[in-house]
């Protein structure tokens, strides 16, 4: 309890010397922003963003929702129960653009989807292509999503799909298992729970062209308070620099607040993951700053997902996102 209360106050103090010199509390926008997990180091920037007073210095009151098992954000959404929402992958805003849902995509805090397949250590698979015709486990969800891409890209086919219930024990103990996993999650499960150290094939890295935690916003909110937006994108922006190039400890600390069972050596796992791989700062956001999405990235998704048959090919998928407000190098210098 003590370790609690020193945290929530540090939190405060970090707050407070953030209000807006003209006003308190009331002065600021409210903001409700749902997760689409358990509180974790892959939601840091928002965390960061909150702990040390960004969001506030942008005028905005933000209450972060954490998810778990059973949250959908895209209903969350879609029902007007939240703001604002993370989405794991590009499916999400197309998906709501397909149900008429005025709902877009405003910033993708990854450049790069954190989905991976791993296998034991093993000299017959090398690469992704190498998984064909091998059984691959999988969740329900990944049926629709980067499984749909795999099929196309490298010829796979349903019947090698066998069932993944998020447990690590099939796995460990079938050395010829293959299983789809988050890259800071599972191969340090199975490293502290086995001692097997996992071989990683990152699917973004293979060119799977999934944006991934991205922010999105309905159209009401963008076009009623389009600077609310704004100061959201802005103030997450400096929320991922400060937590992958400064101190963490400010977004750390509340994150296990909302999650207990999240340690320091987990945390410390993902950060070092999300900074190996590029996952948040890579590729376009040289350029551009983090949160930065292009229409051709955009156009190439939606076109191999539509010949796939995933979404008609005269959808309008310009409707799943926005790019007024990012792609604007803010808080560049922040990076190290």
């Amino acid at each position: 309890m003590l370790r609690r209360t020193l945290v929530k106050l540090g939190v405060l103090a970090a707050v407070t010397a953030f209000l807006p010199s003209g006003g308190g509390a009331s002065a600021l926008e409210k903001v409700v922003f749902a997760t689409d997990w358990k509180a974790q180091a892959e939601h840091g920037g928002f965390y960061q963003a909150l702990a040390t007073g960004l969001y506030r210095k942008h005028g905005l009151d933000v209450t972060i929702r954490m998810g778990g098992p059973g949250t959908d954000t895209q209903q969350l959404l879609a029902a007007g129960a939240v703001d604002m929402a993370l989405g794991s992958n590009s499916f999400y805003p197309l998906n709501l653009v397909q149900a008429g849902a005025p709902v877009r995509a405003v910033m993708a805090s990854f450049q790069k989807d954190p989905q991976i397949l791993m296998t034991h250590p093993r000299d017959d698979v090398r690469s992704i292509a190498d998984m064909k015709g091998k059984p691959i486990l999988i969740s329900n969800s990944a049926r629709s999503t980067f499984w749909v891409w795999l099929k196309a890209k490298y010829g796979f086919t349903d019947d090698q799909v066998r069932a993944y219930t998020f447990s690590m024990a099939p796995w460990l103990t079938d050395r010829t298992a293959i299983q789809q996993g988050y890259l800071s999650s599972e191969p340090f499960q199975v490293k502290a729970e086995g001692g097997v150290d996992a071989q990683v094939f990152l699917m973004a890295d293979a060119g799977y062209p999934s944006y991934s935690a991205m922010v999105l916003a309905t159209q009401s909110l963008i076009d009623r308070k389009p600077d609310v937006v704004q100061g959201f994108v802005n103030a997450t922006i400096e929320g991922w620099y400060s937590y992958l190039y400064g101190d963490p400890s400010p977004g750390n600390a509340l994150i296990r607040e909302d999650n207990p069972e999240m340690t320091e050596a987990t945390i410390a796992y993902g950060i070092a993951k999300m900074k190996e791989y590029g996952i948040v700062d890579s590729g376009d956001t040289a350029k551009l700053g983090i949160g930065a999405m292009t229409e051709r990235r955009w156009k190439t998704f939606f076109d191999g997902m539509a010949a796939e048959g995933v979404y008609p090919a005269d959808l309008d998928y310009a409707r799943a996102f926005s790019l007024d407000f990012v792609n604007k190098g803010h808080a560049l210098e922040m990076r190290k």
